[in-house]
């Protein structure tokens, strides 16, 4: 299998602020979309892309959200819009590969016609672009060494039992270890996930705290080690979903809603959405609760 970029949540938050500067010219953006926006703008897109067969996605090559295998698009992301797609009767994904900052002006300018690729739901990214309902939220784990010899299973366990906690260096999850009371001095930032997996093996630090979903996909490859059940994290009193969607070009609102009607078919079926998309590291505790909605979290 291929290498793939981060899977932290890192590149969630260094990407976002990327997409952030390359939107400061709405301008030109606009323009491209005008000219280069191609036959599934506005009202009318899914018919037209029901007519010519396909839907173009773009993807990141990040496992396990959305990753070209050989020549076979895969992840959670491309898994979960084949299905909603074919049920629209829009039979083939044509992917395209772009940087991760680059996927929301690339869809603003009419390259692609959704952003397949687990993005994060966030307010500054609402405002350039329209998402999905959630499809999936990113409740965070601990990555333990086999038989979880401390005993852990959140975070405030780990704080009582005194334990020295890895973050990857610049994320989220370093502000939820200090949330959670656990002492600066007990949280060591590491560079990469692997460096993580390493350094719980290699006995440096006890805990490796980041997104169930990166860490059951990075034990994959790491036997010694055992990733806790999936906890929600708090700040200042709030739990941490870190919801992801689907993104679309405004404008096509239509589309849009259709996609989450039919997204909304498979996560009130768990059974259904587990088995879609089980080999991606993905159960029960990633889906979305009914109340989480795409409106909120663009409000802040």
């Amino acid at each position: 299998m291929a290498d793939f970029p981060d899977l932290s949540r890192r590149g969630f938050l260094n990407r976002s602020a990327a997409v952030g500067g390359l939107l400061v010219v709405p301008g030109l953006l606009s323009a491209c979309s005008r000219t280069d926006a191609g036959s599934a703008d506005g009202a009318g897109a899914l018919d037209k892309l029901r007519k010519q067969g396909f839907v173009r996605v773009a993807y990141a090559n990040e496992a396990p959200y959305g990753y070209l295998e050989g020549k076979q698009l895969k992840g959670e992301a491309p898994t979960l819009h084949r299905e909603i797609f074919k049920a629209l009767g829009v039979d083939e994904l044509k992917p395209t590969l772009s940087e991760w900052d680059g996927l929301i002006p690339g869809l603003q300018a009419g390259k692609y016609d959704v952003v397949s690729a687990g993005m994060a739901i966030t307010p500054e990214r609402c405002a350039n672009a329209l998402f999905s309902e959630p499809e999936f939220i990113s409740p965070t784990a601990l990555m333990v060494k086999k038989g979880n010899p401390r005993k852990v299973t959140d975070l405030a366990s780990a704080k009582a039992a005194g334990i020295t906690v890895g973050v990857m260096s610049g994320a989220v999850e370093g502000s939820y270890a200090e949330g959670a009371g656990i002492a600066k001095d007990r949280i060591k930032s590491l560079q990469k996930p692997q460096d993580g997996a390493d350094a719980v093996k290699g006995g440096r630090i006890d805990a490796f705290l980041l997104t169930g979903i990166s860490l059951r996909w990075l034990a994959k490859t790491n036997p010694d080690t055992e990733v806790t059940e999936p906890f929600l994290p708090e700040l200042d009193g709030k739990k941490q979903y870190s919801p992801g969607g689907a993104v679309f070009r405004k404008g096509n609102e239509e589309l849009r809603d259709a996609f989450d009607r039919e997204l909304k078919k498979i996560v009130s079926d768990s059974s259904r959405y587990v088995g879609l998309l089980r080999d991606y590291g993905f159960g029960a505790t990633e889906l979305p609760p009914a109340t989480l909605k795409t409106a909120d979290l663009c409000n802040g």
